[in-house]
């Protein structure tokens, strides 16, 4: 087989030397050699040439690839299920790959795949009806041999990394995950600017981005796929990053995307109704979150922090403590006996005053002064999960009081709009109880009304809509209800979903603009001077989604220039 690397610092390399080289040359490679163990147990079916291959560790390949788009010449491509099965589809990437691949990583049973009717002809190659053996004939026609691996993601991770690792081995960041419906994002910038504050080279990973603090790309998923989040850690630990702060959404966690992240810090925050057009119901949706916390899928855990506020945290308490980790708490309630209590809060619109209480178990309960410029009694209890974790990583708790001052929130979270007079904030808060919370924080300084204009996302649980203008009718005086994400549906249908159930006393206090900029011009034009105006749902997002377009849309954005044709700054 003639290799042609795809640039000329890839050099060929067989999965038998991933095994030779891992323990060794990387850093969190100790189950590289268990992973490519059970992958040579696998059948290697036999390539075009009809020459035997003796074993799948022995084919030389360049790099692994998930999207058969992008594969180049004697690339490694994995086949994956999808969350909706299309066999369609995954036969077409499976032709599509076989001409370039050195060989195949199938997920799906090639055998079965192949095996299945209503196919049309795909590079010159007839398609079986219904029998195994003419499928076991099929592939055997194929340009590359296929390896049907069922279990291929209880390894891939490791296997994507040991690849990365093999040419040039780079020491990898500590991680910290951080998982839950809402605070992901906040948690995991908080806790990478407290760690960078206090002398660690930090980065992010999550929804407002990808990268080093001030130097975020943008993302398209909380938690990339198996090679794009191994990919990144690799570069991290190229740029010397120290610390990884990531965020660990239920789809990736259930989807095992994170398999192989090097997690020594697992943070949950909380659950409320969100994915449910994923996830059958919540204990499904919180069965995914508590995986975060088995050390049998992150065997470099040390520490869990979990929010014991929340109605859900008990299967996370209960995940944590069965593999042995240290488990710290943390709790908005002075009467909790948690490991971290905001035993004192004193909110205003510049930020808040906390009294921080903490136990260790080492029989000394201490208090420290806190001053935190982050808005929301909800941030207080993000700052906590971040604090802990500092703490997990050994930094002191005395260093607090001088670098929580100089904490920002992520963008989009809370983030003030500054105006002459109101307030104007804009936040990502998208689910009923994110825009409760939210709602209920600001309420207490609001000394006029206080405004919310937010819609709901087409294409997503329905179910969630009326919920998320009831949330919003309980917490603000005044309603704007408008398009976010309309995605394929109409509107004015979301809007209606939306509508139901609705008092006549309640439509009084709400006006309804599908038009999501001319919502927010009417929230600036009507507000009086002690108003709080907050404009929630998309946050970070820098676009609106109609029918498969992303059109420029940033809420600040036309935030500002609302206020400025207003005469307001």
């Amino acid at each position: 087989m003639t290799l042609s690397p795809s640039s000329p610092s890839i050099t060929p390399v067989t999965l038998q030397q991933l095994t030779e080289s891992s323990s060794s040359n990387s850093r969190h490679g100790v189950g590289i050699e268990q992973a490519l163990q059970k992958l040579s147990t696998q059948t290697t079916l036999i390539g075009a040439d009809s020459k035997p291959i003796n074993s799948s560790l022995d084919i030389p390949f360049l790099q692994f690839r998930l999207d058969s788009r992008q594969l180049e010449p004697n690339d490694v491509f994995v086949l994956l299920k999808s969350h909706i099965p299309n066999c369609q589809k995954s036969r077409d990437y499976l032709y599509q790959a076989a001409e370039n691949a050195a060989f195949i990583l199938s997920e799906i049973d090639p055998t079965a795949l192949l095996s299945t009717t209503s196919v049309s002809n795909h590079a010159d190659i007839t398609l079986p009806n219904d029998s195994a053996s003419k499928a076991q004939r099929q592939l055997a026609a194929l340009p590359c041999p296929v390896l049907s691996v069922p279990n291929i993601r209880d390894f891939l991770g490791t296997l994507i990394q040991a690849r990365l690792q093999y040419q040039q081995p780079v020491t990898l960041p500590t991680v910290v995950a951080v998982t839950g419906t809402n605070g992901k994002t906040t948690i995991s910038q908080l806790v990478a600017q407290l760690t960078q504050l206090t002398g660690m080279s930090s980065a992010v990973m999550g929804t407002a981005g990808n990268g080093r603090l001030g130097a975020l790309v943008q993302a398209s998923h909380t938690t990339g796929d198996a090679l794009a989040v191994q990919q990144f850690l690799y570069q991290m630990g190229s740029e010397n990053a120290e610390l990884l702060a990531l965020e660990a959404s239920s789809h990736g966690l259930d989807q095992q995307r994170l398999q192989g992240m090097p997690v020594s810090v697992a943070i949950y925050t909380n659950l409320s109704r969100d994915h449910l057009d994923y996830h059958a119901d919540m204990a499904e949706y919180a069965a995914a979150k508590a995986r975060l916390f088995d050390k049998a899928h992150f065997p470099d855990l040390t520490h869990a922090i979990i929010n014991i506020d929340d109605e859900h945290a008990q299967i996370m308490l209960d995940t944590a403590h069965a593999s042995d980790l240290t488990v710290w708490t943390y709790s908005l309630e002075s009467s909790k006996s948690a490991t971290f209590v905001a035993a004192e809060i004193k909110p205003s619109l510049k930020g808040v005053e906390i009294t921080l209480r903490t136990d260790l178990g080492d029989g000394e309960v201490n208090h420290l002064g806190i001053v935190s410029p982050l808005l929301g009694r909800f941030n207080v209890a993000n700052l906590l999960a971040a604090m802990a974790s500092a703490v997990a990583l050994g930094i002191s708790l005395e260093r607090f009081t001088a670098v929580v001052p100089q904490l920002q929130g992520a963008v989009g979270r809370m983030q003030r709009v500054p105006s002459n007079d109101g307030c104007f904030i804009v936040d990502y808060a998208h689910t009923p109880d994110a825009l409760s919370q939210v709602l209920a924080s600001l309420k207490t300084h609001c000394k006029g009304q206080l405004w919310a204009v937010f819609g709901c996302g087409g294409d997503r649980d329905a179910g969630k809509r009326p919920l998320m203008a009831q949330a919003g009718l309980a917490g603000a005086d005044k309603v704007v209800l408008t398009a976010d994400n309309p995605r394929t549906e109409d509107p004015n249908v979301i809007l209606q979903d939306m509508q139901a159930g609705m008092t006549s006393e309640q439509y009084q206090r709400t006006h309804i603009e599908p038009a999501r900029q001319a919502a927010i011009e009417y929230a600036v034009n009507q507000a009086a001077p002690d108003d709080i105006v907050v404009i929630a749902g998309k946050g970070h997002e820098t676009y609106q989604e109609i029918n498969h377009v992303r059109y420029d849309f940033d809420d600040s954005v036309i935030l500002q220039n609302a206020l400025k044709q207003a005469g307001r700054v």
